[in-house]
């Protein structure tokens, strides 16, 4: 490991390294202050369960917008910078909300001043995360392609061990420390993030940056179509196809001509102003990512993966509310409960890399299901209080629970990570990748705006947790929809292809 980040530190340089581990490191470690944030609406807001879940389901929507952060970046850049500079915004954007809150008791006792805080800390990390994922992707392509993957897992194990340390340390801050307090250490993190952009170079690309996105990403796409037409021609001389297939070619390479013509009108000519190339650029930009994501190949999967989240209620801040309210359970063990879930997500890569990456994906997302709707049987029990009965103890089930399923989840999670970068065409891989992710973080904010309004139906409240069993059953009855929507997934995908 040490000889694979001396070899990244050669290829890349210290500062762009130290940079990236930060940001993903500081995206790890945001379990340590967002478990103070829940503990504000419980405790000093008074929030019910369904309105906390309702303020959290807000505060993270930044995060289902992240391709808008990449098409501006690349479209339009800030004095000939595509990243440094709208990485600057995005970190200023997550730091000064920390220390607001921190400072101005009166924001923190307000769930509006509250909400409109985190909404905007979140959008600069959401921001943060696309910008440094391109910032990557243009390392790799430009510099070392060798380097991809070791690259990728220095990112990965740098927001692994984030959020270990996050949220071991976040249950002892909440014990021992007061909340403004925790929100002011949490805010050095940015501050020294923002202190490194500083660091890292970025050479000024020139006016000719303004359209290259769109470009760049059309040339993938004609030269794609010129071999199909290329490979369709031949055919036709070997073959001797039916006039129809003649007239399909040629509709073909009129697509082509005019796609080339809204290309050439994108290139940076004279007497186009800047606001004017800004707007087509982002004009043009938005239609090839419509136009790729329209295709069924692109748009069933994704659905699928968006419907999988949005059928099942998300009950997550419920079961919190019933953790500390009615079993007791106090902050330190919850972020001991944190690092089991970090674990437990590191053992369910391991396990999908070594034995389900090649087995049929509507199989390995069927099983997923069924094994998640098991695990609901462990909050079924806990509920109930059945585990009492045969002298298992409320944290065993807990601790069981929490590690088993992160460890189930990232069996559906990693197939969507594969799937998602495969189905991605050339030259718009990064924002329609980003387009993905948003699809996926999307679907989990309206899970949980679904799991408010079932909470909200059900009349549970702070201290009043007598629907909750009959919440989790309707939980693990809508585990079984997704199930029923697999035929979506390309029924010859395996994990890996």
């Amino acid at each position: 490991m040490i000889q694979c980040i001396k070899q990244l530190k050669t290829a890349f340089g210290l500062a762009f390294l130290w940079l990236v581990c930060l940001i993903y490191f500081t995206q790890g470690f945001r379990s340590f202050v967002w478990t103070a944030v829940s503990y504000q609406l419980k405790d000093r807001l008074k929030l019910s369960p369904s309105a906390s879940q309702f303020v959290f389901s807000v505060s993270f929507f930044p995060w289902s917008i992240k391709p808008i952060y990449g098409i501006l970046s690349d479209c339009i850049p800030i004095k000939g910078k595509k990243r440094i500079p709208y990485l600057v915004i995005s970190t200023v954007m997550s730091l000064v909300p920390w220390l607001i809150l921190g400072i101005n008791a009166s924001t923190r006792s307000s769930i509006w001043h509250l909400m409109i805080l985190l909404t905007l800390q979140n959008l600069g990390s959401a921001m943060a995360d696309v910008l440094v994922d391109a910032m990557i992707a243009e390392a790799v392509r430009f510099e070392k392609a060798s380097f991809a993957g070791d690259l990728q897992s220095l990112s990965w194990l740098s927001m692994a061990f984030g959020g270990v340390c996050g949220s071991l340390l976040g249950g002892y801050a909440l014990t021992n420390l007061e909340i403004d307090i925790i929100f002011l250490l949490f805010s050095i993190l940015p501050a020294i993030q923002l202190f490194s952009c500083g660091l890292v170079e970025e050479s000024s690309m020139g006016g000719e940056v303004l359209s290259d996105f769109c470009i760049s990403s059309d040339s993938h796409h004609l030269n794609g179509k010129v071999n199909d037409l290329d490979e369709d021609s031949s055919l036709e001389k070997k073959s001797n196809v039916s006039t129809r297939k003649r007239k399909k070619i040629q509709k073909k390479s009129k697509k082509t001509q005019l796609t080339r013509r809204k290309a050439q009108t994108l290139s940076p000519g004279k007497g186009k102003s800047l606001p004017l190339l800004w707007f087509l650029s982002l004009k043009y930009a938005t239609y090839n990512l419509c136009r790729a994501f329209k295709q069924p190949m692109i748009l069933r999967p994704m659905a699928w993966f968006f419907l999988a989240h949005v059928t099942v209620p998300n009950l997550s801040t419920v079961m919190f509310y019933y953790q500390t309210e009615f079993l007791k359970l106090e902050a330190s063990f919850l972020g001991t409960v944190r690092v089991i879930g970090w674990l437990g997500l590191m053992l369910g890569t391991f396990t999908y890399n070594q034995y389900l990456k090649k087995m049929k994906l509507r199989r390995i997302l069927a099983l997923t299901h069924i094994g998640l709707a098991f695990l609901n049987l462990f909050d079924v029990i806990l509920v109930s209080r059945t585990n009492v009965a045969f002298g298992v103890s409320d944290k065993t089930l807990v601790l069981c629970g929490s590690a088993l399923s992160d460890a189930v989840n990232q069996f559906k999670f990693m197939p969507f990570l594969i799937l998602s970068g495969q189905l991605c065409p050339p030259g718009i891989e990064g924002t329609l990748f980003a387009l993905f992710m948003s699809i996926n973080n999307f679907g989990s904010t309206v899970g949980s705006f679904v799991g408010a309004g079932l909470a909200s139906i059900l009349n549970i409240s702070s201290g009043s947790f007598d629907n909750l069993l009959l919440g989790i059953n309707i939980q693990l009855f809508c585990t079984f929809i997704p199930v029923v929507l697999l035929f979506l997934i390309p029924k010859e995908a395996t994990g890996i292809a």
